[in-house]
């Protein structure tokens, strides 16, 4: 049996207070814009998405993206994917905000005669989405102060 070679791969992106809790995030490629972050209200104003909002949209997306890619493997005429995340929030013992899980609702219509190719990606898709099998394994989080 064959071993392929493990690689890695890094990015970064950069956060720049911009002041009270918003954020400018900047991302290590130029063909993407910055985006602003920002705490919902009272404590924030509001004026970007929070970073449980940002990992409920990661999810979603990898969990929709990685569907797309298995049908059009499988050569499913997608006619529409709608993916609602709904993320729930919850105080732990130290009255802490945690995310408790996040529940994924996928809605799929393709073309009637490829209904039939569609249960094998149902199987296979959720293995491929990078957020969601680090978020399931455990993703380790290092701290450095310069």
């Amino acid at each position: 049996m064959e071993v392929k070679e493990i690689t890695e791969k890094s990015f970064v992106t950069k956060l720049q207070l911009i002041d009270n809790y918003k954020f400018n995030a900047e991302f290590d490629v130029d063909y993407l814009p910055n985006i602003i972050l920002d705490e919902t209200k009272p404590e924030g104003e509001g004026v970007g998405p929070n970073p449980p909002r940002l990992l409920s949209a990661a999810v979603g997306h990898c969990m929709s993206t990685s569907l797309v890619y298995c049908l059009k493997k499988a050569r499913v005429m997608i006619e529409d994917i709608q993916t609602k995340v709904t993320t729930n929030v919850y105080r732990n013992d130290q009255q802490k905000l945690r995310i408790k899980n996040i529940d994924i609702e996928i809605q799929l219509k393709v073309k009637e005669e490829d209904k039939y190719r569609v249960p094998r990606c149902l199987k296979l898709f959720e293995d491929y989405c990078t957020v969601t099998q680090s978020l399931r394994n455990g993703v380790e989080v290092n701290v450095n102060f310069k």
